[in-house]
């Protein structure tokens, strides 16, 4: 399995299965239309989000979905030399204990222990591997409730 640098971000929460970079990669519209309808008017300074805002490459690619381009965590790892929170002793602190967007929270404190316990090329491989349809096979990403193939219900985060 090929790693894309850009997905690994240092927060845990593991571009590769983010809905934003799927819909950007196929260029998908509806998908794109759907992902506006989760984020406009939820997010911090988010009233006034487009479709065309629906766009990211990955968390350390120079193409950054808005919410991330100014993003606590990132910063702080790089100020602390580090590649993610895994390598922190101070996991978890108060940026991941306040981040504003339920899930990713609790993404991240089930993911960052596993990291680190694992390294980076497992614990990808085992992400890719948990966003994955049982029922189908499908290719799944963060925070599906079902899947878009069969239309059975997951609970994957």
């Amino acid at each position: 399995m090929e790693i894309n640098p850009d997905y690994i971000a240092p927060c845990g929460l593991y571009c590769g299965v983010c809905g934003i970079l799927y819909a950007t990669l196929e260029n998908n519209l509806k998908f794109k239309e759907r992902l506006l309808g989760v984020y406009k008017g939820k997010l911090p300074n988010s009233e006034n989000l487009s479709v065309e805002d629906i766009h990211c490459k990955g968390c350390l690619s120079d193409e950054l979905f808005y919410f991330c381009r100014e993003c606590a965590i990132k910063d702080c790892t790089t100020k602390k030399g580090y590649t993610g929170c895994h390598e922190c002793k101070d996991f978890p602190c108060k940026l991941i204990e306040e981040f504003s967007i339920p899930l990713g929270k609790k993404v991240m404190l089930r993911a960052i222990p596993y990291w680190r316990e694992v390294g980076t090329e497992k614990w990808i491989r085992d992400e890719e591997a948990r966003y994955i349809c049982p029922e189908c096979g499908q290719k799944l990403f963060r925070g599906t409730k079902r899947c878009n193939e069969c239309k059975k219900p997951v609970d994957l985060d």
